[in-house]
């Protein structure tokens, strides 16, 4: 049996997993990544994923809100970002201020996981995977700060570590997986890269996106959508390459300017030239 060819995910997760009933896949994915079995309650709408070209927060492509009561963000980058750490904290940062209530104890605060797949090597490390959580670690003694009993009594029973009170992060460098499955979160990275998922993956969720990702399954308004969206992105890489091969003579500025005028969307043009689309907006208003 051939393995089946997927949609690229940036524009899955930008569309059709946002339907509830695609939420095995995800749930599938988060249960392989976290080492839990994950549920989503809902997805959530908040100021971080609301379309405000003002605001830089607005790339989160997912809130979900788990069944746990944490929370997670799962964001999709295929241009290169140099302060992409950065915007990862203000992500976290503005889902933490969003759902904390006037007058509730910071207690409540949700907890946060944020998880980023990225399409380009950030940062520097030979790991494909990364998470990062907080601890305290005592300058003298080296020991790790813990709640104390009274503490644990206040917090949820799912907070029983001080770095369980603090957002966690992951970071999966995908371009950077070397296609050696070693277990079954490597299935799902695998299908990440490679937009398919071989008959013999057993990882959660992996073979429900393998019938609903398909792009054989796609109804003719999905397929004409994503056809558009890889039609676009080809476009605008072939057309930034052909003026980047003169970039002597014309500057990044005035290429981006001709690239809009051949009707580009500032996405694609943003993800061609490698920078964020409020830097484009801020471009065309220049004249050149």
């Amino acid at each position: 049996m051939k393995p089946k060819k997927l949609i690229q995910f940036d524009w899955a997760i930008k569309t059709l997993l946002r339907n509830k009933s695609h939420f095995p896949i995800l749930e599938g994915f988060l249960s392989e990544l976290l080492h839990t079995d994950v549920k989503i309650e809902s997805l959530l709408e908040s100021e971080s994923n609301k379309k405000h070209a003002q605001d830089k927060s607005n790339r989160v492509d997912v809130l979900a809100q788990l069944k746990s009561g944490e929370k997670v963000i799962i964001e999709v980058q295929c241009a290169h970002q140099w302060d992409f750490f950065s915007r990862m904290l203000y992500g976290v940062s503005k889902v933490v201020a969003e759902h904390l209530k006037e007058g509730e104890e910071y207690g409540t605060m949700p907890r946060v996981i944020s998880v980023n797949i990225v399409y380009f090597d950030l940062g520097h490390g030979e790991d494909y995977i990364y998470h990062g959580t907080t601890d305290f670690k005592g300058v003298h003694k080296k020991d790790i700060l813990q709640l104390s009993p009274k503490e644990k009594e206040h917090y949820p029973a799912r907070i029983d570590h001080v770095s369980k009170v603090f957002p966690e992060y992951y970071v999966l460098k995908v371009s950077e997986f070397d296609l050696k499955i070693k277990d079954t979160l490597d299935e799902w990275i695998y299908a990440l890269q490679q937009s398919e998922v071989r008959p013999e993956f057993k990882a959660q969720g992996i073979q429900k996106a393998a019938e609903q990702l398909s792009i054989l399954q796609l109804s003719e308004s999905d397929r004409i959508a994503y056809e558009r969206y890889v039609g676009d992105n080809r476009d605008a890489k072939s057309v930034w390459r052909t003026y980047y091969s003169d970039g002597k003579r014309e500057g990044k500025a005035e290429m981006i300017h001709n690239l809009y005028r051949l009707g580009l969307p500032l996405e694609q043009i943003a993800t061609a030239a490698q920078l964020l689309p409020e830097q484009i907006e801020e471009i065309l208003k220049s004249e050149i």
